[in-house]
């Protein structure tokens, strides 16, 4: 997607619009760096202080997270998805992982009676990266790949509520594995997701729904300690 000048009066406005297209199109994908100030200017053909301006528009409103020193990073896909990582950010992991178990179980159950032939082979495309991802020992990465993955199976449940509300907490699910995994991934907390995706296919609501709602509840080396 390449971002065009805006053509119209309310430049910040339009800048806005379309660095919010971005984000919520998947073409800046959640914690990835946006182009720098002056590459926006470049390619927008707009003054600094009018991309500065949409710059921190965003940030107020959840969707991005300026970092001095670092650049400026995608937080959230929606303006609500950034309610939810400010409402959620200091939520305590174990209600995190109840809340999750709650609607991935659902999500699973709902899945292995919709889903579609194409779902079932994104959800293998997806287990084989998600495996792949563990072998290499890159947290972020299996992080993100895990993350997909379960975002796949909420979609294939076919309930747009469901997978909009699964979507805005993304960004708090994400940080919730990333304080399970901790700063390496290590082979006894490993977790085979194939048994779901099995069950999902043979269209077992039930063993779909257990497999998917444990995932959650077991994993967090002291999740329910302080609890």
């Amino acid at each position: 997607m390449s971002l065009t000048a805006p053509r119209r009066a309310a430049l910040a406005d339009q800048v806005i619009g379309q660095l919010r297209l971005q984000i919520t199109s998947g073409e800046w994908p959640v914690g990835s760096r946006i182009p720098t100030e002056p590459e926006l200017v470049e390619r927008l053909g707009v003054a600094r202080n009018t991309v500065r301006e949409a710059i921190r528009a965003l940030a107020h409103n959840g969707l991005l997270d300026i970092r001095q020193g670092s650049g400026t990073y995608v937080a959230a896909t929606s303006e609500l998805a950034g309610v939810m990582h400010r409402r959620f950010a200091e939520a305590q992991p174990r209600d995190v992982a109840e809340v999750r178990s709650t609607l991935e179980a659902s999500a699973a159950r709902l899945a292995a009676r919709r889903r579609t032939p194409r779902e079932l082979r994104q959800l293998d495309t997806l287990l084989e990266r998600r495996e792949s991802a563990w072998g290499t020992g890159n947290v972020e990465s299996f992080v993100e790949a895990d993350a997909t993955f379960h975002m796949a199976v909420v979609q294939a449940s076919h309930n747009e509520v469901l997978t909009a509300l699964y979507a805005d907490l993304g960004s708090v699910v994400r940080a919730f594995l990333r304080h399970d995994v901790g700063d390496e991934l290590r082979a006894d907390e490993h977790m085979d997701h194939g048994r779901l995706v099995d069950a999902i296919r043979s269209g077992d609501p039930e063993t779909a729904g257990s497999e998917a709602g444990s995932y959650a509840r077991v994993c967090g080396r002291s999740l329910y300690a302080a609890g």
